[in-house]
């Protein structure tokens, strides 16, 4: 069977978080997600991260990584320096788990409204900016990736 692509991965990542409408029942899904957070590997960066793949505007001090892997698949990786970044680690696990080994096109073609689809209103308006910053800024290093890899 041929793995799934990144728009079935959503739309098993929507239809999951459908059947938990509860908020305080989402809200622990949404832990569980954060529970799965994998640390960016000391090979792709180490502490002290660069400041050029923090994620603006982000309460949890969250940093992204996008490369191109030999045949043309996107390798997202994460971290989150705040221990109380619950909802950044969720973000990065699914973002991860829905982009990670995809063709880079899907993760520029994401609306970052993602995050109000994922999140609903159980965030502030301030943790919904950063929370689209890891989005918008995982779409500007696979842009800037894919700019490497045709110069190269």
């Amino acid at each position: 069977m041929p793995a799934q692509t990144s728009a079935e991965r959503l739309d098993d990542l929507y239809s999951t978080l459908e059947m938990f409408s509860d908020p305080s029942a989402r809200a622990e899904l949404l832990i569980s997600l954060a529970d799965q957070f994998v640390e960016v590997p000391p090979d792709v960066a180490a502490r002290p991260f660069p400041k050029s793949h923090q994620v603006p505007h982000c309460e949890s001090e969250a940093y992204v990584w996008a490369n191109l892997t030999p045949d043309r698949r996107l390798a997202l990786h994460f971290a989150v320096e705040n221990p109380s970044g619950i909802s950044a680690k969720a973000l990065a696990v699914v973002l991860k788990q829905v982009y990670d080994g995809q063709p880079p096109e899907d993760l520029l073609a994401l609306d970052p409204g993602i995050v109000e689809m994922v999140f609903r209103q159980n965030i502030s308006m301030g943790k919904g900016l950063g929370l689209k910053s890891m989005v918008v800024a995982a779409q500007a290093l696979t842009r800037d990736a894919l700019r490497r890899q045709a110069d190269a």
